[in-house]
């Protein structure tokens, strides 16, 4: 316990640093966490395409291997940078620090940090973001937020993604809901298709209002 607090207090003076530095430029940073296949980086290409021309977008791409995300990113219009943890399985606010020095995002832009795809490690560490977001998809289970509840715990908004499958799959939108709400009560929580495009205008929306507030 010791060396893990030792760990987290370390990390924690890097992200005060980050979050800094950020204020300091306007960048509004968000610290995206999802189980893998949630369609964290689906969500965000159509982002990047839905936005571009209203607000700069920069990406940081965390993965224990491979450059398949900043790829897919760049090509959807965004500068990004891909950041791999080898046998890793969160970012880290010193990571977070390297991957800006590379990626040097516009002042004034949005900075998403697609985190490694765990619903543990990530949200032990502060990246020095203003925001957490937590995606679902309707394809996992709707007590997701009671078996992982510190994941949502720290949530300042939980998307439910892959609506479009609802009618295949067995998933209660309102008791998933319900139970990140038992996590974070009065937590925020948007339902989207980041592939047909239903309810994008929200998470629009969320972002539009928190980066106004910067």
């Amino acid at each position: 316990m010791d060396l893990e607090a030792h760990v987290l207090a370390a990390n924690d003076a890097l992200a005060a640093v980050n979050r800094r530095r950020f204020a300091e430029t306007g960048i509004l940073a968000v610290n995206l966490m999802s189980s893998p296949g949630s369609g964290k980086t689906t969500l965000l290409e159509r982002t990047v395409r839905d936005l571009a021309g209203e607000l700069p977008v920069a990406v940081l791409e965390g993965d224990q291997e491979t450059l398949v995300d900043a790829e897919r990113i760049r090509a959807a219009g965004a500068r990004a940078v891909q950041v791999n943890t080898g046998a890793g399985c969160h970012l880290d606010a010193t990571m977070v620090a390297r991957g800006v020095d590379v990626l040097v995002p516009e002042d004034g832009s949005v900075l998403f940090v697609e985190n490694v795809g765990n619903l543990v490690c990530p949200a032990l560490f502060d990246l020095g973001e203003a925001a957490r977001v937590v995606v679902m998809s309707v394809t996992e289970g709707a007590d997701k937020p009671l078996k992982y509840p510190h994941m949502f715990r720290t949530a300042d908004l939980v998307v439910v993604n892959k609506i479009d499958l609802l009618p295949y799959v067995d998933f209660d939108v309102a008791a998933c809901v319900a139970n990140a709400r038992r996590a974070r009560p009065g937590v925020a929580t948007i339902e989207v298709s980041a592939t047909r495009g239903d309810g994008l205008e929200g998470w629009y929306a969320w972002l539009r209002a928190l980066h106004a507030r910067l």
